[in-house]
């Protein structure tokens, strides 16, 4: 893939892991900028098993994030 060259990879803030300074830059800034806009939320579903159902809508699934998030046996999964 490198074609013989010696990769390090370097541990930087944020838990951001990469070969140089400019790929962590960058994997940096768009991890900040899904944070800020929360598009993430579209590929997230929560379960909770205290209510018995699974919340699939992004609306919803903002609002039980923010709300029910921290209470045993709701958990947030991947839909892929």
């Amino acid at each position: 893939m490198w074609s013989g060259q010696d990769k390090v990879w370097v541990h930087y803030v944020k838990h951001i892991i990469a070969a140089d300074i400019n790929s962590a830059a960058l994997l940096g800034i768009y991890i900040r900028q899904m944070s800020l806009t929360k598009a993430y939320i579209q590929y997230l579903e929560v379960i909770d098993l205290q209510k018995y159902k699974v919340v699939k809508d992004k609306l919803k699934v903002r609002k039980a994030l923010r709300d029910r998030a921290d209470m045993p046996f709701v958990f947030v999964v991947c839909k892929n």
